[in-house]
């Protein structure tokens, strides 16, 4: 898979996406990198400590966000992209469901567009991905939690995404799902998820996994966000050892860590 100006060779290691908010009120990290030179600093920091892939995202979508204009969301994230653009060919992802935000972001330089929706929210996101060569991540939501099979319903809304992708003419190789831990699911059924995310990447697309310091994490450690950096460790390695081929992360250091001796371990990759 080639993303921007990278190659990504899946099933041979685990790439790491890094996480930079650029909002004041994001859940974990809200207002510390709302700048661009904060923003910047914090890129450095998370490619030295092994990046992949930076994650912008300019609007919250943490449990009763509030939603912001395009406009806003484009000023946040365009000198972001731009200013890192100008430092480093670094694969860069625009967390947005909003297809004029996405539009700004892939013509200032971003290659990825990260969609909380899956293409569901937005009718033109699947046509700009498609003008734009960009590679597309399809996350599995709905605005309910009324499964009658979890598994097998996760499974149909994520298809019927990346259905909307192929049907607007974007190739196979550039499509990355994602299960969509945190969204429109109970606990459980997060839990569940987890237990069962070899079933995602039985659909034949390489397979992103974005617990970090998530409610179910601290749900289950009874711990604050803030202390919740060892759990987003123990779910990417559940994560690998699933098949997962992408992990988006805000620790990067430990994250990284984990990734290389579970890569050693399960993919012999040394």
């Amino acid at each position: 898979m080639k993303i921007g100006k990278k190659d990504f060779e899946i099933g041979k290691r685990t790439y790491i996406m890094g996480i930079l908010n650029v909002t004041p009120d994001s859940f974990s990290d809200g207002g510390k990198y709302n700048t661009v030179e904060k923003a910047i600093l914090h890129t450095r920091e998370m490619i030295e400590q092994g990046a992949d892939i930076i994650d912008i995202g300019g609007e919250s979508t943490r449990p009763g966000y509030t939603k912001i204009s395009d406009e806003e969301e484009i000023s946040r994230v365009v000198p972001v992209i731009e200013a890192i653009r100008k430092e480093t060919d670094i694969p860069i992802s625009v967390d947005s469901y909003k297809s004029e935000v996405i539009e700004a972001s892939l013509k200032a330089g971003a290659d990825i567009i990260n969609d909380i929706w899956g293409f569901k929210k937005d009718s033109k996101m699947a046509q700009v991905a498609k003008q734009y060569n960009a590679t597309c991540l399809l996350m599995h939501n709905r605005d309910n939690t009324s499964y009658c099979d979890v598994m097998k319903d996760i499974l149909e809304d994520l298809m019927e995404s990346v259905k909307i992708a192929l049907k607007a003419g974007i190739k196979p190789e550039s499509i990355i799902v994602d299960p969509g831990i945190g969204f429109a699911k109970t606990y459980e059924q997060n839990l569940e998820v987890m237990n069962h995310l070899e079933d995602f990447t039985a659909l034949g697309y390489p397979v992103l996994l974005a617990t970090s310091k998530k409610r179910m994490i601290g749900t289950a450690l009874n711990l604050e966000k803030d202390e919740r950096v060892e759990g987003t460790v123990a779910t990417t390695v559940v994560g690998i050892m699933k098949g997962c081929d992408f992990v988006r992360v805000h620790n990067v250091k430990e994250n990284k860590r984990a990734v290389l001796m579970t890569d050693a371990i399960v993919r012999k990759y040394i």
